[in-house]
C-alpha cells in the first residue's frame, strides 16, 4: 500500500526532461477562482498549472477534478492531525531530482519552463505524502480488507502451511521539541544538535544519560514493532539502519527527530502471520480502490461550488 502510493505520485517521466526543456518560456496563467471546495479556493491558474503536469507526464486527466480532488485529500488529512512539513517537501523535491539524475536547479527549471512551477509540483507532493499516510491509516483501520485469524490459516495452507516471518523492531524515538512559535528561530539550531546526540549514538541503553543537560528532549521507548506496523515515514530508514545505530534525524511537526534501533529479530507467530498476509494484501488495485471510495466519500459530504 505505502510502496504503491508513493511510486504512483511521484510518477514523472525521466524524459519529460528533455520534453520540457524545448519549452522556451513559461505561459502566464490568470488567477480567478474556478471552484471553491468547502471554503477554499481554487483558481483558474491552479488549474492551468495541473494541466501543464499532466501534459508533462504524458497523462490524460480532467485538471479541474484533480485539483478538487487534491483539495478534499490535503483537507482530510489535517482533520486528521497530518501535517507534512515544508523540510519533509524540500527533502522529497531533492530526492525527486536524485531520482532523475538532476541537480535541483535543472528540475526547478524543468517545472518553470514546462508552465508547472516548482510551487506547484511541491503542493502536489505535500499532496500526495499526507494522503499517503491518510489512506495508510484506513487501510490499518479495517476498510481496505482486513484478515481475520482464518484467512491467515487458509494462506498458510495454500503455502503448504508455511508460517510467515517479519523482522520485529525494538525502537526507541528521540524528540528535539521546537515550539511551533520559537520554530523559524530555533528550528536550525535544534536541528545541529539533534546531529550532534546521533552522531553519538551507540545504543538505546544510554540515550538517556546523554539527553541530560538538554533543554526539551523527550526520549520515548516504543516498544517492540513489527515491520509491518512501522510508521510510514520512517519503514525505509529503519529497516536501512543497523542495531545499534540511529536514523537521520528529520524535522518534523515536532522539532527534530530520529529513531533509535535498540535490537530486531525474525519472528514467525500467528500474529505475524496475520500482519503480513494483511500487508500482502494491499495491491495496486486495493489501493486504487480504496482511494477512489474514501475520495467518493469526501465529495458527496463537500460544498462544492463552481463559478
Amino acid at each position: 500500500m505505502r510502496k504503491y502510493l508513493f511510486s504512483a505520485g511521484f510518477a514523472l517521466l525521466v524524459a519529460a526532461t528533455s520534453v520540457s526543456m524545448t519549452v522556451m518560456t513559461p505561459p502566464a496563467f490568470a488567477s480567478e477562482i474556478k471552484y471553491v471546495v468547502n471554503d477554499i479556493p481554487i483558481t483558474t491558474g491552479d488549474i492551468a498549472h495541473r494541466a501543464a503536469f499532466l501534459k508533462l507526464q504524458r497523462k490524460k486527466g480532467d485538471a479541474g477534478q484533480e485539483m478538487i480532488d487534491q483539495t478534499l485529500r490535503l483537507a482530510e488529512a489535517r482533520r486528521l492531525g497530518i501535517r507534512i512539513s515544508d523540510a519533509q517537501v524540500e527533502a522529497a523535491y531533492q530526492r525527486f531530482a536524485a531520482n532523475n539524475k538532476m541537480q535541483r536547479g535543472q528540475l526547478d527549471g524543468v517545472m518553470e519552463k514546462s508552465g508547472v512551477g516548482k510551487d506547484h509540483f511541491k503542493e502536489f507532493i505535500r499532496a500526495q505524502m499526507a494522503w499517503n499516510q491518510a489512506l495508510s491509516a484506513r487501510y490499518r483501520s479495517g476498510e481496505g480488507g482486513s484478515v481475520t485469524e482464518q484467512d491467515a490459516v487458509r494462506r498458510m495452507l495454500d503455502k503448504g502451511g508455511a508460517k510467515p516471518s517479519a523482522m520485529e523492531y525494538m525502537l526507541q524515538q528521540v524528540i528535539f521539541v521546537v515550539p511551533a512559535a520559537e520554530r523559524s528561530a530555533t528550528l536550525a539550531k535544534r536541528k545541529r544538535e539533534a546531529d550532534a546526540m546521533r552522531a553519538r549514538f551507540n545504543g538505546c541503553n544510554t540515550t538517556r544519560e546523554f539527553a541530560k543537560g538538554l533543554i526539551d528532549v523527550t526520549v520515548r521507548d516504543l516498544g517492540r514493532v513489527l515491520a509491518p506496523q512501522l510508521p510510514p515515514d520512517w519503514a525505509e530508514q529503519i529497516k536501512a539502519t543497523k542495531v545499534g545505530g540511529a536514523t537521520v534525524t528529520r524535522e518534523t511537526e515536532r522539532g527534530v527527530e530520529f529513531i533509535g534501533i535498540c535490537s530486531s529479530r525474525e519472528v514467525s507467530d500467528d500474529k505475524t502471520a496475520q500482519m503480513v498476509f494483511q500487508s500482502e494484501g494491499s495491491n495496486d488495485k486495493a489501493a486504487d480502490d480504496l482511494s477512489k471510495k474514501y475520495v467518493d466519500e469526501l465529495k458527496a459530504k463537500a460544498r462544492i461550488v463552481k463559478r
